[in-house]
């Protein structure tokens, strides 16, 4: 999408929500938001009440940024007469749905969804990069994955793409099949299922059940993308036959994948790829590092072909691309002494995606007189498993030959307490008490991979490391991740789901 590109003129709109127009009525939407803080010149702002503020408080702010309009269930006080409103007849959150469903049918696009307990936003993301490379592609910001997010993307997503990827993501059984009826897929990927949200979940086999409502919106001739490696195939793919589906598609190493990986060659900064994809043969160099980047590559490469595009085209794209913020992204930090590098994996977190991270950080050598160090935060949502699985750690972090451990919070400290003392570094209640312990330790030479789930906020530790940078400002500083402007709509309506 251009950032010109109308999205929604007033009438559409109104006829979209069954709202009314109060004051000018002759404007165009380029944009949807939820959050003021973000709007940009020409946005529709939608005033959604989440569970910390009501964004009918900020209508007023976002028309001052620029917003072309809000859409408000009430006539919010204070604000001019002239303002432009589409007062709706429903809940906020409704009317923008009703957005999203109209701009769902009026598009003819081929869309993929794309789930899983890891790995969601990096597939999304790289299903992103080799469409684009095919023809005009819309996919979801971030992690704009839940029941919040999706609805804003669908009503953010432009007539005229050819390939619309959306991440669907819950982390509560019955969230994902309303998602993936708005959406209404031709392709669903599950890249794989495991230990993450026992916290809601009795079980593995609960998760895949609840992955598997993705099935919920797709027809009868979709195909269904699942990880023939996973333990769970086969309940998932049972799930896909009782839901009408016949095209059931498996990637992995299995013999009897449709996407099986011959051969593979891991190195510290690529991979190269030898596959079959249905029947075609293809070697490809990936140019991010990692077996789990592997593995998703086939579902990406499958999910193409079920679209009817040009799968040797999206292989050869695989080589440049590049990492998404917070998931592998590398800096290498200038201290006057040398320089270090900084891996960020700090926006979220599960056993499988630290076992796989660790094994990236295994294959980086250190510069001279450097050390690998692992900087961990806790694993969120894992019930009563959550210390025996943050303990399992130990094995992974041995076998990457990782030198020194530094952790924060409750369930990193189990972990901790049972490394040898050789690799324990320190260890913290917050990332916030971390953060100057690990930065008035690195030196030059070091290796720093930081990981955690997203409340850990180890993306603190990060910024502080990233601060040490001797010639230059740090792009993200720490203070960018805390704000005192309240988000318009929830302080929590974006959070990742699973």
């Amino acid at each position: 999408m251009t950032d010109k590109t109308v999205l929604w003129t007033a009438e559409d709109a109104a006829a979209a929500t069954g709202g009314r127009l109060a004051g000018p009525s002759a404007w165009t939407a380029t944009g949807v938001t939820i959050d003021s803080r973000k709007v940009a010149p020409g946005d529709l702002f939608v005033a959604i009440r989440g569970p910390n503020f009501d964004g009918h408080a900020f209508v007023g702010a976002a028309l001052a940024a620029g917003a072309a309009a809000a859409l408000v269930d009430h006539l919010p006080d204070g604000l001019p007469a002239d303002a432009p409103l589409l007062i709706v007849p429903v809940d906020t959150l409704e009317a923008m749905a009703a957005l999203g469903k109209v701009a769902r049918a009026r598009c003819g696009a081929r869309f993929v969804g794309v789930t899983g307990s890891v790995g969601k936003t990096g597939t999304k993301e790289t299903l992103r990069h080799v469409l684009s490379a095919q023809g005009s592609t819309y996919a979801t910001e971030g992690s704009l994955n839940n029941h919040w997010g999706v609805p804003l993307s669908l009503a953010r997503l432009p007539a005229d793409c050819a390939y619309g990827v959306f991440e669907l993501g819950m982390n509560h059984a019955g969230e994902l099949g309303p998602l993936s009826r708005q959406v209404k897929p031709h392709v669903a990927i599950i890249t794989t299922v495991e230990a993450a949200h026992l916290e809601f979940f009795s079980g593995v086999e609960a998760i895949a059940d609840a992955k598997a409502e993705i099935f919920e919106g797709l027809d009868a001739d979709g195909v269904a993308v699942l990880n023939r490696d996973n333990g769970q195939y086969a309940r998932l793919a049972a799930a896909a036959r009782r839901h009408g589906l016949t095209d059931i598609w498996s990637f992995g190493a299995h013999e009897e994948a449709d996407a099986r990986l011959v051969d593979c060659s891991l190195h510290a900064t690529c991979s190269a790829v030898t596959a079959v994809i249905r029947g075609e043969r293809l070697q490809y160099c990936l140019s991010l590092p990692g077996k789990h980047w592997v593995m998703n590559s086939l579902a990406v490469l499958l999910a193409v072909k079920a679209l009817g595009a040009d799968v040797a085209a999206a292989a050869r794209s695989l080589s440049s691309l590049q990492p998404v913020k917070g998931r592998g992204t590398r800096k290498r930090i200038q201290l006057p002494q040398g320089a270090f590098t900084l891996i960020d994996e700090s926006y979220n977190a599960s056993p499988a995606a630290m076992t796989a991270t660790l094994e990236v950080l295994g294959k980086i050598d250190p510069g001279a007189g450097g050390r690998r160090i692992a900087v961990l935060g806790d694993m969120r949502e894992l019930g009563d498993r959550a210390d025996a699985l943050h303990i399992a750690l130990a094995e992974p972090l041995r076998a990457a030959q990782v030198d020194t451990v530094y952790a924060c919070g409750p369930h990193m400290k189990a972990l901790f307490d049972r490394l040898p003392a050789t690799m324990r570094g320190a260890w913290t209640e917050t990332s916030v008490e971390l953060a100057p312990i690990v930065t008035g330790t690195v030196k030059g030479g070091d290796v720093i991979m930081v990981k955690g789930s997203l409340g850990s906020r180890t993306g603190l530790i990060v910024d502080a490391l990233a601060a040490l940078d001797s010639g230059r400002e740090s792009e993200d500083k720490a203070a960018s991740r805390t704000t005192n402007q309240p988000l318009a709509a929830a302080q929590s309506a974006q959070a990742p789901r699973g």
